[in-house]
This record gives structure tokens, sequence and C-alpha cells, in this order.
């Protein structure tokens, strides 16, 4: 049977640099069939269904190139502290949630910033304990970097004033507040979700995702192993509503190895990443930075997966066809992971694929250059919240911050995402901070760095496919996935179309 056809008549952008503009698209099949003006398009198929959008702009479809997508599908239901601005309103929150749960319960949530709460230092268990004596507390910084627990989690897990700090982590005492690996001394013990609740999860943040313009996503391991299975589970009943690219923690890569699995190649769903961590975060102070360090003189950070280690398995990696994908925030992470990747640039030259840098946020002058070549996935959403922590903890270093039009014009392939649950995947607010670089304080940072419209929808389409191979995605033209958004104006409200 002959597939139906659709035209869409719509003012379409297609970042095709050889028919940037068109009136409509004609699919079929999940395919773009032909790009063009409306008359030619209905000669070539007069039966067609028509959708008319005249009214509205069709681009390629959004992709957030970087969410952890089962875990923001879960903190959906779990305490939101995005947009806290004091510890009484954090503690109002956590008490609300206890009075819906029974005695030993567990309360988790996520999305404070240290800075908007008023705190110069770490909070402790005690203040939590004011409101949850009865039910283990474990909170996550917005940057997931830190997490904040209660005395009766700690208790639960076994952790006093005389255990050790665990490489990779801290715990700050007076106890309450534990940094990157330390966080994992009390997550361990919280109870792992069901199979129905990890698949109610994914649903949650796929569909999520996808009402807001979103067809597609790069998710970046950081979570359990039944998270992407459970993904992959939604892909194999045809319930995934995004095409998912994913990755493996490094930890993980033996095993990968060991069983012949590589990258996918098609479907809603493929592994095609392997994740490491170089540094922590600006918010929690654990970002590795060159010295002075931070301003407030809390030291220079905390560096994670040794760069060595980076060189040894990415080159593993690369060997079976897995891109290496490194979380660095600090100027000195950066230096050090663009030393590693200096020595893995010929090996994925050979194998045709891209090294990631994930956020490289804060960038010496002298290192821009030598980005050339490599995918930064970077948020710019953060901007939003972080323009105070920037000027407070990291003044000399403003000018290099989320410097995305320097990173652009040394030759990066710059891809867009929202590192959902730290922040939300919000398109107008991720839009608005590339553009404006004005911060959620109505103060600019660094706005010589300010991208165009354009460049924006780029980062947000093309650029993440081309990020990780898909030929087939981020430009509308013939052959490619009928996978579209539809905008009243670019950074303006999105809803996703795909045929």
């Amino acid at each position: 049977m002959t597939a139906p056809l659709t035209v869409i008549h719509a003012r379409t952008l297609t970042l095709n640099d050889a028919a940037p503009h068109a009136e409509g698209v004609l699919v079929g099949a999940g395919r773009v069939l032909a790009v063009g003006a409306r008359e030619d398009l209905r000669a070539l198929a007069p039966h067609a269904d028509v959708l008319d959008h005249r009214d509205l702009i069709l681009t390629p479809g959004l992709c957030d190139a970087h969410i952890h997508l089962v875990s923001y599908g879960f903190s959906l239901t779990q305490v939101g502290l995005h947009g806290t601005r004091s510890v009484s309103e954090v503690l109002e929150r956590v008490a609300a949630r206890t009075r819906d749960l029974p005695h030993g319960a567990w309360v988790r949530g996520g999305g404070f910033l240290l800075s908007d709460l008023g705190l110069t230092d770490y909070p402790t268990a005690e203040v939590l304990d004011a409101v949850s004596p009865h039910h283990p507390v474990m909170l996550y910084s917005r940057d997931l970097h830190m997490a904040w627990a209660n005395s009766l989690a700690l208790r639960l897990a076994g952790v006093h004033e005389g255990t050790p700090d665990p490489q990779g982590g801290r715990m700050v005492r007076p106890l309450g507040s534990l940094l990157e690996n330390a966080t994992d001394l009390v997550a361990r013990v919280i109870p792992e979700p069901s199979w129905a609740e990890t698949l109610s999860a994914a649903r949650a943040g796929a569909a999520d995702l996808a009402a807001r313009g979103f067809v597609s996503a790069h998710t970046m391991a950081f979570e359990p192993a039944t998270a992407p299975r459970a993904l992959a589970d939604l892909a194999a009943r045809g319930e995934l509503p995004l095409r998912v690219w994913s990755c493996l923690p490094h930890e993980r890569l033996s095993l990968a190895r060991e069983l012949g699995v590589g990258p996918g190649s098609g479907g809603q769903f493929s592994f095609g990443g392997v994740k490491f961590f170089a540094d922590g975060a600006l918010g929690s102070r654990t970002a590795w930075l060159h010295a002075p360090g931070f301003a407030d003189g809390s030291g220079e950070g905390i560096p994670l997966d040794d760069p060595q280690l980076i060189r040894e398995l990415g080159r593993e990696a690369l060997a079976l066809g897995f891109i290496p994908v490194t979380h660095a925030i600090g100027d000195r992470a950066n230096t050090e992971l663009l030393n590693a990747y200096d020595d893995l640039r010929d090996a994925a030259r050979a194998r045709g694929l891209r090294l990631r840098v994930e956020h490289a946020q804060h960038v010496r002058p002298e290192d821009l250059p030598r980005f050339r070549g490599l995918t930064v996935s970077a948020q710019p959403v953060h901007l939003l919240g972080d323009g105070p922590g920037i000027r407070t903890l990291l003044p000399h270093l403003e000018a290099g911050s989320y410097a995305f039009r320097s990173l652009q014009a040394a030759g990066a392939l710059l891809a867009f995402g929202s590192d959902a649950p730290v922040a939300a995947p919000d398109v107008p607010g991720s839009w608005r901070a590339a553009t404006t670089r004005v911060d959620d304080a109505g103060v600019p940072v660094a706005p010589a760095e300010a991208l165009g419209d354009e460049d924006v929808l780029r980062a947000f389409t093309r650029g993440p496919a081309e990020a990780v191979g898909w030929a087939d995605e981020g430009v509308i033209r013939p052959g490619a996935r009928a996978a579209f958004t539809l905008w009243d104006r670019l950074g303006g409200e999105a809803r996703a179309l795909v045929l």
C-alpha cells in the first residue's frame, strides 16, 4: 500500500545551506520527500493531506543535547527546590512533603543553589532535622554535585564524624553536606525504585520533553543501569516519543567490550557515548580551577576522573566506536581534558567521531583555539542562575564563562541542552540566555559572547545531530527524518510535529 502523504505549509527554515528557506514540506513514511514552494508541492502530490501552519515557523526538530532523562522524569514528582530563595523556604517544602508520608519514608528533592539561599557556607543536617526528625531526607543541589542530608539519612547510611572522605569526595563537617562522590555514601541506602516506577519516570521525562517541542535527546548516564533499559523498553514498544542517544558510564565500558556491545545505528534508542567527569561544578565549589581558585578562598575544586584514565579508556571507547563524552566545568578541568583529548584526536578522526566536552563552562583565552573540531555540549539556561555565582566566586573568569561565540569562532561544534533535572528544559529561557546574556539578576554576563537566533537554532538542532552522526536529523531536506518543531517565533512557544 502507498504510504499517505502530507504537505505542511509553513515559513520553513531548513538549515540546509543549499536552500535555507521554503514555503512548505512534503512528507511520507516518516521522511521528508520534497521541500519548496507551495505550488510545486501541490503539483507533486495533489491529493496529499495539508497541514496549514502558514502563521508559524517550521524548523528541524529540537534536540536536548545533554539531559539525564529518567532522573528528570523522577524529579517531576520529588520536592522541587528550583527558585528557592531562603533556607526557610526549603524547610517549608520539606515539611509539607513529610506530612503526606509515613514515618521512615524517604524525602528526596533538589534544585537549590547555595547562593540563592543566602548561604556562604554549606548547610548542616541539624537544620533539616528541625522539620524532618522522622523521615530521612536527601536533597541535591541544582548541579547534582552536592547533597544535603539530615541526621536520620546519615545514620541509616552509617555516616558519622569519624567516617573518612571517599576518593573524589568530601563530607563537610559539621555533617550534612556531601560533595561529589561522598553523596554515594547516602544514595546507596535509598531504596531502589521498582521497575514499574522507573518505566513511569522514563515516560514522564520523555513526554515532558516532547511537550516542550523536542523530538530527540542525548541522555548522559549518571543514572542507574535501569534508566537506559527503561528507555530501550519504551522504544521497543513504540512508546518513546523521542529519538534518544545514550551514554554508558565509563565504569561499564569493560562490560560492553566483553559482551561485544557497540553503538547502535538506528531506531528510537541507541547507545553511542562513554561518559567521564573531569571535575565538579560551580555552585558546589567543586569545579577544578587553576590558581587562584575560588575568590572566597574555598580552594581550587575537586578533580574527579584522572586525565590519564580518560586517555586510556577514551582510546578503548573509540576503538569500539563510542564517543568519549567528558564533563568539564572549571578552567583547569578544561585544560587537562584538552591535553587528554589531544592524544585521542587521531583515533577519533580515523573513526569519523567527534570528541565531546560537556559544559566547557569556564575557559581560559589560551585554550579556546584548542576546541577546534570538538563538540561543545553547553547549557545556556544555566547562565541565568549562575551569573551571581560567577561574579562572586570567579570574577577573574567571567569573560571566558559560557563563551559560546568564541568557541564557535574557534571551530567548535555547539550542541545545546539543559542538563535536566539540573535545570528545566526551558526553551525560551535558554534562548534568552544565549542571545541576551542577561542573568536572572538582570545583569549581563560576558555580553560579547551573545549569539544570534540562527546560531542558537543550529545549536539546538543541527549541532546535536552532527555531534552524534545523525545525518538524517537537524536539517530539512529530502531523506531527512520528518521530525520538526513549530514556533510562533524563534525562541518563543514551541511544539513538536513528528509525522
